[in-house]
C-alpha cells in the first residue's frame, strides 16, 4: 500500500506498508513487495483498524434485527477490524454450552474479528444466580450484563471478587431501576415541554458511585458502559486520580446531540438517552483530558417496526458503526475539537490496550488496518447500511470519512468500489 499517510506512534507520515501472510512486514518510504499487489493509497490515511467495545449483533435469538454477517459487513464499512459483541442474546453467554453456539456462528459467518462477552449473571437478568466466571473466563473479553445493571450491590461485590483472580474485567451497564419511573427519554426540557417520562441522570451516576466505591475496595478491573452523564464523569475523574483499575466509554450520539435534539421518532430513543448540553460538554471534557479512554458506538439495532411506534413505545437502542467514524471527523476533528490522532487513539489504539489486543499498523502486528479517503463526502443514508437496522438520528447529515479498505489478518473484510 503506497502513497499514504500511516498512523505511526501517535502521528501520520507518509509511507509504504507491506503485509504477507496475514502480517504488517515493513513500514516505511523505501519498503517494497516485489512480485505484490500495489494499492495506490494516494491522498488517503492508514489507521490501525478500529475497535468497537460494545456491539449489539443479535446473534443467536434475534437474528431478524441483526446477523454475525451482517453486523460484521457492516462493521467492515464503518472501518471497524474487531468488534466485542454484548451479551443480550437467546441464549444468553452464560455457560460454555450456550456460549459455543455463538462461537459457532462466528466461525462461520463474521467478516472481522468478534469477542464476546460473557454475562455476569444467569440469564443476564442483572440480579439471581452469578455465572461460573473461572470457567467462562478463558473465552470472553469480559463479563457484563449490558441492557440490564446488576441491582444488588452485594450481588456486584460477590461478581467483583469472583471476577479479580481471573484476570477479566467487569464491564457494566449502569442503571439502578428503582429510580427509572417508567421514564423513557432524559428527564429534561425537551421531555418536559412534550409531556415525556423522564429518566433521571441520577438512575446512571448512583450505581457508578456504587461500583466504583466497591473497585476501590476489592481491586476488580472496571470499565462503565456508554457514560452520558457529567456525574458520572466526574466520579470517573476522581477515581483514576486515586490510581484505581478504571476506564470509561462514551458514544458519538452523546457528543453530537443532546436531549434538545429530540424529535417524536423511535431513531431518537437509546438508553442511556440524550441527555443536556452540560452533559454533553462534560463528555467532550472527559475525552480531552484522558477521564474517557474509549469511544463505543453501541451498535443496536432493531426491527424497523420495532423502531417505528414514536419516542414513547419504540424499542431501546440505535444503529452507527457504519456512521461514527465519519461524524466523529466531520464534527469534531474538522471543528478543531479532537485531533485526528486524538480520535485514532479513542477508537482503535486505547481499546486495544485496555481489553488486551495485539497493536495494529505495526511491523510484526497482524495487518488489521483501514484504508480512508478524508476528503470524501456524502450524505448518510440508511437505505446504503449494510446493518439490517436503519434507525439512526443522523440521517440525512453530510459526513467526509469514507472507508475505502478494510483488511484482517490481511485479508479483504471490505473494499469500496466507488
Amino acid at each position: 500500500m503506497k502513497g499514504g499517510k500511516v498512523y505511526r506512534e501517535g502521528r501520520f507520515e507518509e509511507a509504504t506498508v507491506v503485509v504477507r501472510d496475514g502480517r504488517v512486514e515493513a513500514i516505511s518510504r523505501e519498503a517494497s513487495a516485489e512480485g505484490g499487489e500495489v494499492v495506490d493509497c494516494t491522498g488517503r490515511y492508514l489507521l490501525p483498524g478500529l475497535v468497537d467495545v460494545h456491539v449489539h449483533l443479535r446473534e443467536p435469538g434475534f437474528e431478524k434485527k441483526e446477523t454475525i454477517a451482517s453486523g460484521t459487513l457492516a462493521a467492515a464499512r464503518g472501518g471497524y477490524t474487531t468488534v466485542f459483541s454484548m451479551p443480550n442474546l437467546n441464549p444468553a453467554p452464560d455457560s460454555r454450552e450456550h456460549l459455543d453456539r455463538q462461537y459457532e456462528a462466528i466461525r462461520r459467518t463474521a467478516r472481522i474479528r468478534v469477542v464476546p462477552y460473557g454475562t455476569i449473571t444467569r440469564g443476564q437478568l442483572g440480579r439471581g444466580e452469578l455465572v461460573d466466571f473461572e470457567a467462562l473466563a478463558p473465552y470472553v473479553a469480559a463479563f457484563s450484563d449490558d441492557g440490564r445493571g446488576v441491582q444488588a450491590r452485594e450481588q456486584m461485590a460477590e461478581a467483583m471478587w469472583r471476577v479479580k483472580p481471573t484476570g477479566r474485567k467487569i464491564v457494566a451497564h449502569c442503571e439502578d431501576e428503582s429510580l427509572l419511573n417508567g421514564g423513557y427519554i432524559h428527564d429534561g426540557v425537551y421531555c418536559r415541554e412534550h409531556g415525556h417520562r423522564g429518566i433521571s441522570s441520577e438512575s446512571e451516576w448512583r450505581q457508578v458511585e456504587r461500583d466504583l466505591g466497591l473497585v476501590e475496595e476489592i481491586g476488580c478491573p472496571y470499565h462503565i458502559c456508554h457514560i452520558s452523564t457529567r456525574e458520572s464523569v466526574e466520579l470517573l475523574r476522581a477515581a483514576k486520580a486515586k490510581g484505581l483499575p478504571v476506564s470509561g466509554e462514551t458514544a458519538p450520539h452523546y457528543l453530537l446531540l443532546t436531549d434538545e435534539d429530540l424529535r417524536e421518532e423511535g431513531r431518537f430513543k437509546m438508553n442511556p438517552p440524550l441527555r443536556g448540553r452540560e452533559d454533553q460538554l462534560a463528555l467532550i471534557n472527559g475525552l480531552l483530558d484522558g477521564t474517557l479512554e474509549v469511544i463505543a458506538t453501541d451498535h443496536a439495532p432493531h426491527t424497523d417496526e420495532e423502531k417505528g411506534r414514536g419516542l414513547e413505545k419504540s424499542a431501546m437502542g440505535i444503529v452507527g458503526i457504519e456512521t461514527a467514524f465519519p461524524l466523529l471527523y466531520t464534527y469534531l476533528v474538522r471543528r478543531g475539537v479532537l485531533s485526528l490522532e486524538k480520535l485514532v487513539e479513542l477508537m482503535s489504539v486505547n481499546p486495544r490496550r485496555l481489553f488486551g489486543l495485539e497493536p495494529a499498523l505495526e511491523e510484526g502486528a497482524p495487518a488489521d488496518l483501514v484504508v480512508m479517503d478524508l476528503d470524501a463526502e456524502y450524505e448518510i443514508d440508511p437505505a446504503e447500511f449494510r446493518s439490517k437496522g436503519r434507525a439512526t438520528p443522523f440521517a440525512g447529515w453530510r459526513v467526509c470519512g469514507r472507508t475505502m479498505l478494510t483488511l484482517v489478518g490481511g485479508e479483504e473484510a471490505y473494499r469500496n468500489e466507488q
